[in-house]
């Protein structure tokens, strides 16, 4: 009962409050008088203890998120927690936590200091046992020191009407302060007082040397003497320690009945944040963090300090007046305490809730007003006050039943000490001098000190007050422009100076150029260039800045300016000023109004009687009027730039004249604001809206600017691709935001800087597979390494690190935290939630996981913070990634056609209207986007790490429903069967989807099973008559026809709805998904996600990606694989699988081979090591396939495997797709063998899963292999035995689909084979049948192909069409490797065509700004081909240097050797190229030009023989052979090779090359010389596909539009 009582007392909210407050004050009576002050006896303890500070720094400076506030608050806890119980049972009365330190009070009657003092002395033992037994954590020193004092004690209470603070007061404070400080490790020290009063027969003590006070050793009690009874005799004068039925309570006030007049009074004690915590149960925790602050220590000494009655006015007044300043800034009086003869505020700017903009520059103006005030106070004698800014921790400490809101950190220590250090001025440190944004000479760099505590303190700086000084010279805008640093990604904005500048050079009239954008934009950049860029004869350029305390200075920018036209600045002297200003306005002005430029320029001219007499208004104006005509004058002998940098800084009477000037005279004012936070005087509203204003705002620079600037300030030629998307997305595109990320990194020593490899030079392994660095672009390349050729270095990441975790940068932290603390605080708790969830998140999941809201609350709530730029929506995954691409544009602004501010009731229904558009686009975009990376880190370091782990559980179960290919895709897993095969799921299964997803995968059921076996026997007959393979084909055909048919008629059972959702799914559920339960530590769930992730990626073609979630997926298989209780041999097969996939893809085979073997071996499937087991390998499958097709109606009537024994077989046919394929691309004899062998198993291994698509697959692969092999009767039979398998498919979606994968598949055989007529018959129904199935990733690739098959068979008209078709679907699904393949036959139409359809300029900007594609760059083939094109066009332009440039970025793509048609095509190309150049190297009779033709031919010949380079490529190769030959002098050998590509075009029926073919026959042995020009003048008359569709052009002439390669170069070559 008691326990229930106890539990329901502390969930009130007086019990709360209580818990922050001493029983002092809990329990006191105190007049409502403010000061008020009471007089007791008790005895004092005061310990400290260190290590805390030290660890808090260590802490505030981790790299990764995931070490912060909570572990901080957790050894701080467990550790003082531990003191304050131990103090609270022996009776005492925690009055303070100042830091890491505590002061105990045990009041009693002053006859009972004696016994107490000994109860006190036993505690402080305890306190010290508790730490010589405990281990220290976390490399945590600690080390306590305890001082006692006793004695008379005062109590002072003062405040104002809404906050109360107490202080304890007396020679006894004073003395426990002293004791403590005296106190090495681990002792008690008693102070004279309480060495006087104590009972000395019960204490060994040791004295120390020249001081009163004593140092106890040990208790020595009598033998007889109970301590048990001997306290609880004490304990009965504490009037409220816990006894009778509280007696196991450890602190009586944790009982507490509601009062609320009690309440109501103790609250005042309170910071008004720890209030709202207790109110709002739902920020539990939120005000622990690490925190970037701004500390102020105000110190008070005072003439007299022995009464607290004495001093209590002037504290009293001083706290008044410091609680109306602070609030004023959002700062707040966090504690105050008597301090070394002194009473000390502590005052903190930037707690939780509270952090705004400009808070060091608040501080600081803070600080010099409460200087100056508490200065005047009566009985004050020293004022001094320490400022600084940084991290540190701010966090409730102690223990359950009483703690309290206090500041740890270096940052404190150093603001106590240089209050003390430096008396009787404003102090500041380093880093708030730079924060501050204020001038230089606001300041005064003071001498250093040795501080007590402080190793190093940086320079400490004297502020000497805010108040604009006159400095002439020290206003102006001072920023070295570095020629050899370009400003980045601003061309548009300085466009706008230049047109600008024109229109004012061409008119008579002024110019207004304003650039407005947020802080860290770069405007001081632009305006520097501009500076520059502006300089000119006859016109005179006046550039400053000015600073926030500009603003209150009436007329500052206006004197600013007249000082440098009247040539004040100049002046050393006010007399040098003084006769300037007489000569230059004495034909202007009267002398006796001389005086009044006297306060303007600091000059003393005499006062006239005159003006004595004005009132300020009128000299205002005699000044106005005397100005504008010095300027009028001016400007008829030069014109005049001004320059205003901050201009949202400049004074409403400077706006004013501006506003007349620019009406008055000629002047060209640019200026740079970031948006005025308050309405803008009328007369600023008044320029903005001038016709001739032109008013721009900024927007953040692209990715490659970004990308630019850190090759620049990092001196290097590349950086890795993570690091550059981490900086461009972290950055948003602002310039400061990525400076600070590059600090960061530099200094948790991140960045590696290393020499720049070739490519070739490199050995390739797993781990440098993708050498992926982003370089600059070309125009920066140009401007900037041409002057530092020798600089050959990259900057590379130090290993391990992973950027994502990565903590952000203070400065850009507290950019967020002041965001976040201005929102509401339901606003913040969205957007905290949001922060788990990740950088993207949907709705819906948003919406589950927040606390008790509804729809329409959350929709408002992110409408509003999509105003806000918080977030971003959009309205598919789509939409997403073209945003990330490519950042918003700067924008001109016309406030002349907008009204600057509409009437209020207009303003709040434009409001309303424009959250409503909000709200609406909000509800149809169902993807939400952080803008900013930081804040969502940021806003996640605030939870508490159990507060995460609930919600990382919660997303992690609503994602987990949806983590599966999308619905268009059949929703099975990416790793087939792989959630049966490793049983990870949070949630149970229900019946129906267990079956949808093992129907998705092909898994079909009995019912399934007998209708196909039911229809097989009458479809089968199809093929059963002997006839002739025209009628086979024609048959073939029409059936796919029939399907094409079919599928236009039918349901929606076999068409999609929509296209495959695949890539939105994987970014929005799977990559948050394994990222969540990494969150939850739940390392082989994570892996299972990362392996659908890879999985995933390498679908979508994404090599790279796949390879980084690999590593991710490596580093945590590790980490299993030393918890003995997990054993997943399948995850294990599957990473070497995914392994393998990845290296294939990127063309390196003996890596691929090893990982796939390594996978096979981990599935029990051992691929044979050496020729004998080889052997009788290939005589068991072989017999298992005799079995396997002979008995296959045996086969189809005994039972399906079981699941995961399928998830096994679908990874083994996997792999041996993969391996046959790679032995074949091998020229050793013996691989045949091999590759057969794992071509055999392939079917094998797919004939077992008894599922269509496996089988139908393995047959077309089977079928190929043995095309290329030569074996014309087996591949025969094995494509006719898949479209027998085809032909007992149910027209349902998944018999549909794999129709057309086989239309698809055959027709990229049938091109590979050269039969391009059956290529393109079946290449065109693929294409009808992947668009009717909305299959983007299935249908460009048929596309791609059909364009080649059209490309040789010179049908223009079609393959214009189907090129018309590949380029809508890159445009529709944003697909960069079908728009690549585009530029790639545009390339090949120009170079072989004979006409032109996209401009070669067109094709080469595409490869400039795409080559640097992750889809591009890491795929086999497609680059190679584009360079090589691009070379041969430069090699037969005889532009050689650019020939150099591609050839050799094409030559590190060679290596990558695929046994694919694209990387055949882009190989010939690359041969061609290399072909062109032998041509060169003979004509100049170079020395080794004879053994580069004899390797040329070498290679050329070694393509032909292998048995990947399907046949449709030896026309092209035997061409290029012939040519080698003719070049070398070897005719015969010519002839042959000519005849051998006429005869191979012949069977293809390969137009294209059959008539190139045909002229060069002709013309190489012609007597015709060649003009070296004449390929430059073919170029010149290509015709335009236009001119060629429209008639002007007659076809048959642009198939003579080739280049002809010229043979006469030499009569005797060698």
């Amino acid at each position: 009962m008691n326990t229930r009582r106890e539990l329901e007392s502390q969930d009130r909210a007086i019990v709360k409050i209580a818990a922050h407050l001493p029983d002092l004050i809990v329990y006191g009576d105190f007049s409502p008088e403010r000061p008020s002050v009471d007089n007791f006896d008790g005895v004092l303890m005061f310990v400290d203890i260190s290590g805390f500070t030290a660890m808090t720094e260590k802490f505030s400076t981790a790299m990764y998120m995931d070490r912060g506030a909570e572990q901080l608050v957790e050894i701080l806890n467990h550790y003082i927690s531990a003191i304050v119980e131990k103090v609270l049972i022996f009776g005492g009365d925690i009055l303070k936590f100042a830091g890491d330190a505590l002061l105990a009070l045990w009041k009693v009657e002053r006859k009972q200091l004696k016994n107490i003092i000994t109860v006190v002395i036993k505690c402080s033992l305890e306190i010290h046992g508790l730490f010589e037994t405990q281990e220290s954590e976390e490399g945590l020193d600690i080390r306590v020191k305890i001082g006692l004092a006793a004695g008379h004690i005062s109590m002072l209470v003062f405040g104002d009407e809404t906050r109360n603070y107490f202080l304890v007061i007396g020679q006894a404070v004073d003395d426990v302060r002293l004791a403590q400080n005296m106190a090495q490790v681990n002792d008690v020290i008693l102070s004279p007082n309480c060495w006087q009063l104590c009972d000395r027969s019960m204490i060994e003590i040791e004295r120390i040397p020249d001081q009163r006070a004593v140092k106890v050793n040990f208790l020595k009690p009598p033998p007889s003497f109970n301590f048990d009874e001997f306290f609880t005799k004490c304990m009965a004068f504490m009037d409220y320690y816990p006894s009778g039925d509280h007696k196991n309570l450890l602190r009586l006030a944790c009982m507490l009945e509601s009062d609320p007049e009690l309440e109501l009074s103790l609250q005042k004690y309170v910071m008004e944040s720890i209030l709202k915590q207790i109110d709002d149960k739902q920020l539990r925790g939120y005000l622990s963090e690490l925190r970037p602050v701004t500390v102020m220590f105000v110190n008070l000494m005072f003439k007299d300090q022995d009464k607290a009655e004495v001093i209590g006015s002037a504290i009293q007044d001083a706290c008044v007046h410091i609680n109306s300043v602070l609030r004023v800034f959002q700062g707040q009086i966090n504690k105050v305490f008597m301090f070394d003869k002194g009473c000390s505020f502590l005052c903190v700017f930037g707690f939780p809730g509270e952090k705004a903009p400009d808070e060091i520059t608040h501080a600081l103006e803070s600080a010099v007003d409460i200087f100056d005030f508490c200065s005047q106070v009566h009985k004050i004698r020293t004022v001094s006050i320490g400022v600084t800014s940084g991290i540190v921790f701010c966090g409730i400490v102690g223990h359950s039943v009483r703690h309290e809101y206090t500041v740890i950190g270096q940052k404190v220590n150093i603001a106590a000490r240089m209050m003390m250090y430096y008396p009787g001025i404003v102090t500041c440190d380093s880093v708030t001098y730079n924060g501050s944004n204020l001038p230089a000479y606001f300041f005064k760099e003071l001498p250093k000190k040795v501080m007590k505590g402080v190793a190093d303190s940086g320079p400490v700086y004297q502020c000497l007050g805010l108040n604009e000084k006159v400095m002439f010279g020290m206003a102006y805008l001072i920023c070295n422009r570095n020629e050899r640093y370009p400003l980045l990604g601003r061309e548009e904005e300085i466009k706008y100076f230049m047109c600008t500048m024109k229109k004012f050079l061409m008119s008579n009239c002024s110019q207004v150029l304003m650039y407005e954008g947020i802080s860290g934009y770069g405007k001081s950049q632009i305006l520097v260039e501009i500076e520059y860029l502006a300089q000119g004869e006859n016109h005179r350029t006046i550039a400053i800045v000015l600073t926030k305390i500009s603003f209150n200075q009436n007329f500052y920018t206006i004197q600013i300016l007249m000082a440098n036209v009247l040539g004040l600045d100049t002046c050393k002297h006010y007399k040098e000023r003084q006769t300037n200003l007489q000569n230059k306005v004495k034909s202007l002005l009267d002398e006796k109004f001389h005086c009044l430029l006297n306060d303007i320029f600091h000059v003393q001219f005499p006062i006239s009687r005159e003006v004595s007499k004005m009132s300020t208004m009128r000299k205002q104006k005699q000044l106005e009027a005397l100005f504008m005509k010095i300027l009028e004058q001016t400007v008829k002998e030069e014109r005049i730039i001004f320059i205003v940098d901050e201009g949202q800084f400049i004074d409403s009477a400077s706006w004013t004249f501006m506003e007349k000037l620019i009406r008055s005279v000629p002047i060209f004012i640019i200026m740079s604001l970031s948006p005025f936070v308050n309405t803008p005087c009328a007369a600023a509203s008044a320029i903005m809206k001038n016709r001739n204003t032109t008013y721009v705002t900024l927007g953040p620079v692209q990715p490659k600017d970004i990308l630019n600037k850190v090759c620049l300030d990092l001196s290097v030629k590349g950086i890795p691709k993570e690091l550059d998307t981490y900086l461009a997305e972290g950055s948003c595109g602002i310039p400061f935001y990525c400076e600070e990320l590059l600090k960061n990194l530099d200094h948790h020593r991140v960045l590696v800087f290393q020499a720049m490899e070739s490519e070739e030079k490199t050995n390739v392994t797993w781990n440098n597979l993708f050498k992926n660095f982003a370089k600059p672009t070309e125009d920066l390349k140009t401007f900037t390494f041409s002057l530092e050729e020798e600089n050959e270095e990259v900057c590379n990441l130090a290993s391990g690190v992973r950027l994502k975790n990565l903590s952000p940068p203070a400065s850009l932290k507290e950019i967020s935290l002041v965001q976040l603390d201005s929102m509401s605080l339901s606003h913040q708790m969205l957007v905290r939630c949001a922060a788990i969830i990740g950088l993207t998140f949907t709705t819906e999941l948003l919406f589950e996981i927040l606390p008790c809201w509804d729809m329409k609350m959350m929709i408002n709530a992110l409408a509003t913070l999509v105003e806000s730029n918080i977030f971003d929506c959009f309205q598919n995954g789509k939409e997403l990634r073209m945003a990330l691409e490519k950042n918003a544009a700067s924008f001109e602004v016309n406030y002349r056609s907008l009204s600057l501010k509409p009437l209020i009731e207009g303003m709040d229904h434009g409001e309303e209207e424009q959250l409503r558009e909000l709200e609406s686009e909000v509800i149809q975009c169902h993807i939400i986007r952080f803008c900013s990376p930081v804040m969502q880190k940021t806003a996640y370091e605030l939870w508490l790490k159990d507060q995460k782990k609930a919600m990382h559980l919660k997303c992690a179960r609503f994602l987990e429903e949806n983590a599966h290919r999308c619905e268009p895709c059949r929703s099975g897993d990416f790793v087939p069967f792989h959630h049966f095969a490793v049983d990870i799921r949070l949630n149970t299964l229900d019946l129906d989807t267990i079956r949808k997803m093992a129907k998705s995968h092909g898994f079909r059921t009995e019912e399934e099973i007998t209708f196909s076996r039911i229809e097989t026997s009458k479809k089968s007959e199809i093929f059963s008559e002997n006839l002739s393979s025209e009628e086979i084909r024609e048959k073939i055909l029409s059936f796919f026809d029939n399907i094409i048919t079919k599928m236009k008629m039918s349901e929606d059972n076999v068409i999609p709805l929509e296209s495959c959702q695949c890539e939105e799914i994987l970014e929005i559920v799977i990559m948050p998904l394994a990222h969540h339960f990494l969150a939850l530590e739940e390392n082989n769930k994570a892996l299972y996600y990362f392996l659908e992730l890879v999985s995933a990626y390498l679908v979508l073609g994404d090599n790279y990606m796949a390879y980084l979630y690999l590593n991710e997926g490596e580093r945590l298989l590790k980490i299993l694989k030393k918890d003995k209780s997990w054993s997943k041999t399948f995850e294990w097969a599957t990473f070497f699988t995914l392994k393998g996939q990845v290296c294939f893809n990127m063309g390196q085979m003996v890596l691929a081979k090893k990982m796939l073997r390594k996978a096979l071996k981990f599935l029990n499937r051992i691929f044979p090591y050496n020729l004998i087991s080889l052997f009788l390998q290939t005589r068991v499958e072989k017999n298992r396939h005799f079995h396997y097709v002979n008995q296959n109606q045996q086969a189809q009537e005994s039972s399906p495997p079981g699941k995961k024994r399928l998830a096994q077989l679908y990874q083994q046919t996997t792999c041996f797709s993969l391996l046959w394929q790679i032995y074949s691309l091998n020229f050793f004899f013996h691989y045949k063998y091999y590759c057969h062998l794992a071509a055999l198993m392939q079917v094998n291994t797919a004939l077992e899963t008894q599922d269509d698509f496996q089988i139908i697959k393995a047959y077309l692969d089977y079928s190929l292999y043995q095309h290329l092999a030569g074996y014309q009767d087996v591949w025969f039979k094995y494509e006719v035995m898949a479209m027998k398998q085809i032909f007992n498919l149910p027209l349902k979606r998944e018999g549909v689909e794999i129709m057309t994968y086989v239309a698809d598949r055959l027709g990229y055989i049938k091109l590979l084979m050269g039969q391009l007529d059956l290529a393109i018959d079946l290449g065109s129904r693929a294409h009808k049948m992947w668009s009717l199935l909305r299959n983007p990733n299935k249908h460009y690739l048929v596309l791609c192909w059909l364009c080649k098959s059209l490309f040789l068979k010179n049908r223009y008209k079609q393959l214009i069409q189907v090129l018309g078709w590949l380029w809508d679907l890159s445009v529709a699904e944003d697909h960069i490797f079908s728009r690549a393949f585009f530029y790639f036959i545009c390339l090949d139409i120009m170079l072989y065509s004979g006409f032109v359809y996209r401009p070669f300029e067109e094709c080469l900007q595409f490869i400039h700004q795409n080559e640097d594609n992750r889809l591009l760059k890491f795929q086999s083939g497609m680059l190679l081909g584009l360079y090589s094109c691009i070379a041969i066009w430069y090699a037969r332009l005889q532009e050689w240097n650019s020939f150099h440039v591609f050839s050799n970025r094409a030559k590190n793509l060679v290596s990558r050797r695929t046994p694919t048609a694209l990387y055949c095509i882009s190989i010939s190309r690359y041969m061609e190229g290399q072909v062109l150049y032998l041509q060169k190297q003979i004509e100049e009779q170079s020395e080794n030009a004879q053994d580069a033709g004899v390797d040329l031919l070498k290679n050329l010949e070694n393509l032909v023989a292998q048995n990947t380079t399907g046949p449709v490529f030896y026309p092209r190769l035997y061409h290029l052979m012939a040519y080698v030959c003719i070049l070398m002098g070897e005719g015969q050998n010519c002839d042959l090779f000519l005849n051998t590509a006429l005869q191979f075009c012949e069977t293809q029926g390969n137009v294209l090359e059959k008539c190139w073919l045909n002229m060069s026959k002709e013309w190489w042995y012609s007597n015709s010389e060649l003009t070296g020009d004449q390929w430059l003048q073919t170029l010149l008359n290509l015709p335009s596909w236009e001119k060629v569709v429209s008639g002007k052009v007659n076809i048959q002439d642009i198939q003579k539009n080739k280049f002809l390669m010229r043979v006469n170069i030499l009569d005797n070559p060698f």
